[in-house]
């Protein structure tokens, strides 16, 4: 009987879970084509339309870091019982980067609708200094996972390999962002660019096909 009644409280603690993990699924694919948007306005739109290209941008990376949240809560549901306290970590990390990310974006945003006097382009975010949350804290939090999804058998071994590439690029980004300075240089360059386009966008767009499938 008791054992009944557990199994019985299971069920719908297992249903919010899946239901969860679809929610999860939709915003890491949502936050895959985000991403590659992001990086089509931020180098090509703006080249040729810096204004447009500075808001669509700002704009793109306001609502991936949102979407990014619910995808490191999910992957934290999903990697809790591999490690528990390595699993809480790398939520933490994750998400405070996520909201780094969208503070971010808007506070570009609001500079685009409403341009200070005078505002110099050198100048480092506040909240996200080089991209410390965005791209520094952000790259710990991917390494992090990467182990713990090494450690479940539910995920594609690939998708392991991928975040930990993911992490390094984004570590990577960070201290060259921080020491080069120009982004126009192609030691930044070229990893921005295949980051940008294709290693983050196929690291959600994966990770959201995992959470739909697995339930």
């Amino acid at each position: 009987m008791a054992s009944q009644m557990i199994f019985e409280r299971s069920r719908p603690d297992q249903a919010q879970a899946a239901s969860f993990d679809r929610f999860g699924g939709l915003c890491a694919i949502l936050a895959g084509a985000g991403g590659i948007l992001y990086a089509i306005a931020f180098i090509i739109v703006a080249r040729s339309a810096p204004a447009l290209g500075a808001s669509l941008s700002a704009l793109l990376l306001t609502l991936n870091g949102l979407l990014a949240t619910s995808v490191m809560v999910t992957l934290y549901q999903r990697l809790h019982s591999a490690n528990p306290a390595a699993a809480l970590w790398a939520l933490v990390l994750g998400s405070i980067a996520a909201i780094g990310a969208t503070i971010h974006g808007g506070y570009d945003l609001a500079n685009a609708f409403h341009p200070p006097v005078e505002l110099s382009a050198d100048l480092p975010s506040q909240i996200d200094p080089r991209g410390l949350l965005t791209f520094g804290v952000s790259g710990i939090a991917f390494l992090i996972n990467a182990w713990l999804i090494g450690r479940d058998n539910t995920f594609p071994r690939g998708l392991g390999y991928l975040t930990y590439l993911l992490g390094m690029l984004l570590l990577f980004i960070y201290l060259a962002r921080l020491i080069i300075l120009s982004p126009a240089n192609p030691i930044l360059l070229a990893p921005v660019i295949l980051t940008g386009f294709l290693i983050n966008p196929a690291w959600y767009i994966w990770i959201g096909r995992t959470f739909l499938r697995s339930r």
